[in-house]
């Protein structure tokens, strides 16, 4: 296998690193930009630094992206990863151009699925594992969105007859705090998602005998994510943080903890999440919990359009991407 297809392959995961930190970055500050508790500057500077902190974290959620995929790393090869990671990329920069919300982490998952699919079939898939992928996927902004009902409510159960002008300011220096737990959290879960799918290819190509991420690939992965980050994003941060729910400090800072446990809480149960759809999730659960109207469900319909067509779209084009690889190869 040629040494410069394997650095082509690695250097375009540090792309999709890179577009990921940049289109996530409304994950963790659009609540505390939009609340004024922080300036844009600083916080895209202080979610960068913590980003790359948290890409440090573990490599739990890598060996499940490398490993629950496809049922054995010889049955991937770099014309499928590059598939994959050409659509996955397509998807997030097109998204990005919108301005809609939408999961890196699904397209990933589509991406792959759709490049084995079409260059191995259908029983290279290890189903159990993209089952359990995709159930962590669905599964964590429906429980942000209850969640976020929950510590919302509770605040509001505390703080209901205090008056705006004497909670808010409180709220706010708290929400540097929760900013800053979101930012870390995000690296360490969406990060290792690149470190995965180098590590894949490394196994796949022999240089690696087991799957254990290597420190050269953590160090550039979170790296890629803080430089991504701090490139900032902010068509997605005007739609996470003002077209949902018009967020006031003390929901702004109920829905960054929100999100923060739920998102670390599935790296530390090695789950990949969409930190995109679990923002989302607690931002609409912290608005239902002040009235159901408060919330702009037709903005929320739009995200949930671009929930549901990630990974087929992404599949589809990776797909088609990974054919015309082989065929210009051939010619």
């Amino acid at each position: 296998m040629p040494d410069t297809l394997i650095i082509f392959v690695v250097l375009l995961a540090l792309v999709f690193d890179y577009i990921n930190g940049f289109h996530d970055t409304a994950n963790a500050i659009a609540t505390s930009v939009s609340t004024r508790a922080l300036p844009p500057k600083i916080a895209v500077f202080m979610a960068a630094g913590l980003n790359f902190l948290g890409a440090m974290y573990s490599t739990g959620v890598a060996q499940t992206i490398g490993g629950d995929l496809v049922k054995s790393a010889d049955l991937v090869n770099p014309q499928i990863i590059i598939a994959a990671m050409m659509g996955a990329i397509f998807w997030n920069l097109i998204t990005w151009w919108i301005g809609i919300p939408s999961s890196s982490s699904h397209a990933l998952v589509g991406g792959m699925v759709g490049a084995v699919l079409v260059s191995a079939g259908y029983d290279a898939l290890k189903i159990e594992g993209i089952l359990k992928i995709v159930a962590a996927l669905v599964g964590s902004p429906i429980i942000a969105m209850v969640t976020g009902v929950v510590i919302m409510s509770g605040l509001f159960w505390i703080f209901g007859n205090m008056s705006p002008s004497r909670i808010n300011p409180k709220f706010k220096r708290l929400q540097v705090v929760t900013a800053a737990m979101m930012a870390f959290s995000h690296g360490s879960n969406d990060a290792q998602k690149a470190m995965g799918i180098i590590t894949l290819t490394l196994v796949s190509t022999g240089y690696l005998k087991t799957f254990d991420v290597p420190l050269p690939v953590i160090i550039a992965t979170a790296t890629a994510m803080g430089l991504g980050t701090a490139a900032g994003g902010w068509r997605i941060i005007r739609t996470m943080g003002t077209k949902i729910f018009r967020l006031e400090p003390i929901s702004g800072f109920a829905a960054d903890l929100n999100s923060s446990i739920v998102v670390f809480g599935a790296t530390l149960l090695h789950l990949p999440v969409s930190t995109t759809h679990v923002v989302s999730g607690s931002i609409m659960g912290v608005g239902t919990a002040k009235r159901l109207s408060a919330v702009r469900w037709g903005v929320a319909q739009q995200m949930l359009m671009a929930w549901v067509l990630t990974i087929p779209c992404t599949a589809v084009a990776s797909a088609l991407i990974y054919k015309i690889i082989i065929f210009f190869s051939t010619i």
